[in-house]
């Protein structure tokens, strides 16, 4: 088990390293520049190669650089002021989407075939076809602009949450209500759960105590890259409804070309992904010892 976490670890140090490498050079081909006296700069500032290797080795002290954008403000500190906005909205579309995505499933899964099963299956769809972001535009419009009953942008109380957690979150909705009801027919015209009911047992018991509970295995396996999927929504979301978090700061980075911020965050996110990966590997190789062999442990 040692190898394997340690194999998952080289490979995400290395893959940490090409997407540095890859973004530090593919931003620089952004139209214009953040600099208002790039004559000023020294020949020994210019060059990309001298740039890259100064950067490696002031992200290896921890150290982000200073943003463009915000005079005398460290990325480091601007990362650490908008972050928690960014994990709130995240954690708080994570856990509607669980819970209402459960109740779906299970309700479609126990009532197959009607009218509840053809409504969550209509969901599931609607959530898989429709991008988060016309569904929020659609949510500020009918819920905010027309019939002003919630805020249509910022993060100021409750209220604000309403509309940018239900865009977030419709997409996991819709995935772990599918999932579950899949699962849960399964386990529902298994043997055991025939075995259940000849021996007496009540309706709620043998759903809930078994087949429910059985069924909950493969919804785990795609939390942690569900809430990979989440960093991703957050971006636009928070753009979209003006919240001010990490996500709408990145958007704003590309557009005034502001370098340090765009490469603060965007190494931020990626450590995020890669070390949900590793999380996931790892579990995956300890729920079956199969995959660590098939991953080169021996």
């Amino acid at each position: 088990m040692g190898r394997y976490i340690l194999k998952r670890l080289g490979y995400m140090v290395v893959t940490l390293f090409v997407i540095v490498a890859l973004t530090f050079f593919t931003m620089k081909l952004l139209p214009g520049t953040p600099y208002k006296n790039q004559q000023k700069l020294s020949k020994e500032q210019i060059p990309l190669p001298v740039q890259f290797v100064k950067y490696i080795g002031n992200l290896l002290k921890g150290d982000l650089g200073i943003s463009f954008q915000f005079d005398g403000r460290s990325v480091n500190e601007i990362i650490g002021d908008l972050l928690p906005v960014s994990a709130d909205l995240g954690f708080e579309a994570l856990v509607v989407g669980l819970i209402v995505g459960l109740i779906l499933g299970i309700i479609a899964g126990v009532k197959r075939n009607t009218a509840w099963d053809y409504i969550t299956t209509f969901i599931a769809v609607i959530g898989v076809s429709v991008p988060s972001f016309v569904l929020a535009q659609l949510l500020q419009y009918y819920f905010a602009v027309k019939h002003q009953w919630l805020p249509v942008a910022y993060w100021d109380g409750p209220a604000y949450h309403v509309l940018p957690v239900i865009a977030l979150a419709f997409g996991p909705i819709a995935s772990i209500a599918r999932y579950m009801r899949t699962s849960l027919v399964d386990n529902l015209n298994s043997d055991y759960i025939e075995m259940a009911r000849a021996k007496g047992l009540s309706r709620f018991t043998v759903v809930f105590k078994h087949a429910v509970r059985n069924s909950l295995i493969p919804i785990v396996t795609i939390v942690g890259p569900m809430a990979v999927g989440l960093m991703t929504g957050v971006l636009v979301i928070e753009n979209i409804f003006a919240i001010p978090g990490i996500g709408d700061q990145f958007v704003t980075s590309v557009y005034t070309n502001d370098y340090p911020m765009i490469m603060g965050t965007t190494i931020m996110f990626s450590v995020a992904f890669v070390v949900v990966i590793l999380i996931v590997d790892i579990l995956y190789g300890v729920i079956d010892p199969r995959i660590r062999v098939a991953g080169g442990e021996h």
